[in-house]
């Protein structure tokens, strides 16, 4: 129970690496507010999980009003925020070419307008609270790897990448500790649809030295330990469970 008495929200946490993870800090004891844009997925999951310390909050992260407004909410119902993970994250799947100015928006505003803005405001509230506190990013393998069929997410978390590590030497002052996770290939719902489909389940097994695709449970657990004491000096990284597959690299098809 590490973290019990702490307060902690969580975006995109309707589902996948998000739901894995409300579940590892509800059963470590922690109080739980988790969003998501799905109202109606929201709500089941949280019907699914049934506790009396999570809350769940409809927000869109790329509107900082919002965003803003879950902050407060935490804050209200709970009395204090703790720990911040920004993990909502969307991935189109397309060419490079096919990218409109619309799909680049919408990726850019989810996932690396949000996780700045959920930066700020969970930063903001840490402050006043002078308790210091610690700021998660939901990064990606794809943030340092080519891989034009999911461009906008591959920029986008080459960004979320730096307002991780800005954010880190901004607010380690204030006892904040600001970190990422990049995670490889996770078996979540965005994976088994689209994105398996067109890399195909084969391509990505190659890629990956231990030969599976991760857990969204793994994913959590390392949410869990870069948010407990001890990781107490680790802030500004970004540490990629992924199977090792950032030290193979990708292949590309060879002409014989």
């Amino acid at each position: 129970m590490r973290f019990a008495g702490k307060v902690v929200v969580i975006t995109g946490g309707a589902q996948g690496i998000g739901r894995a993870t409300a579940e590892r800090f509800l059963g470590e004891g922690a109080k739980v507010v988790i969003a998501d844009v799905n109202d109606e997925r929201l709500r089941a999951t949280a019907a699914e999980i049934g506790s009396d310390r999570l809350l769940a909050v409809v927000t869109d992260v790329a509107e900082k009003d919002q965003v803003d407004a879950l902050v407060a909410r935490a804050v209200s119902a709970f009395g204090r925020l703790d720990v911040m993970v920004n993990n909502a994250g969307i991935a189109p799947v397309m060419d490079f070419l096919e990218v409109t100015p619309e799909t680049f928006d919408r990726v850019i505003g989810v996932n690396l307008k949000g996780a700045f803005l959920g930066t700020q405001a969970a930063a903001r509230a840490m402050i006043a609270q002078g308790q210091g506190g610690v700021i998660i990013n939901m990064s990606s393998i794809n943030s340092g790897l080519a891989n034009p069929s999911v461009a906008t997410y591959a920029i986008s978390k080459g960004g979320m990448n730096q307002v991780t590590s800005t954010a880190a030497v901004a607010f380690a002052p204030h006892g904040i500790r600001v970190c990422g996770v990049g995670p490889g290939t996770i078996a979540t719902e965005i994976i088994k649809g689209a994105f398996t489909e067109r890399a195909g389940m084969h391509a990505i097994l190659a890629r990956t030295p231990m030969g599976r695709l991760g857990e969204p449970e793994e994913i959590a657990g390392v949410v869990a330990f870069l948010a407990s004491e001890d990781a107490s000096y680790i802030t500004g990284e970004t540490i990629y469970p992924d199977g090792g597959r950032r030290i193979l690299n990708y292949t590309v098809p060879v002409r014989e």
